[in-house]
């Protein structure tokens, strides 16, 4: 499945556009991970676990997105759009990652 963000697959022009996909994924994050992630903030520098987070979360979204397109018979999505936002209150415990884009088939 070619996966896109841009509104045409270059060599393959669309013949069909066969509906919005998106995919979801909302993770939990953890205490201990962000109390260091917390002392990496005040030192300086990447917080690695939270970096895996975002990525796990941002290929589980992609994931069931594609799925859906590939239930509809689709060959490509195009225009694919990432979001990403912390949600659970004040302490922000969770991370969502939502994408979508325009499932199509190609000539």
């Amino acid at each position: 499945m070619i996966v896109s963000t841009t509104d045409s697959i270059e060599g393959s022009p669309v013949t069909a556009y066969v509906g919005v996909v998106t995919g979801e994924a909302v993770m939990g994050t953890n205490i201990f991970r962000d109390f260091f992630a917390g002392i990496r903030d005040i030192v300086g520098g990447r917080s690695g676990s939270y970096e895996k987070e975002l990525r796990k979360a941002r290929d589980a979204a992609m994931e069931d997105m594609v799925a859906q397109a590939k239930e509809l018979g689709a060959d490509a999505i195009i225009g694919v759009d990432l979001d990403y936002e912390a949600i659970g209150g004040d302490e922000k415990s969770m991370l969502m990652v939502s994408v979508n884009g325009t499932a199509v088939k190609l000539g």
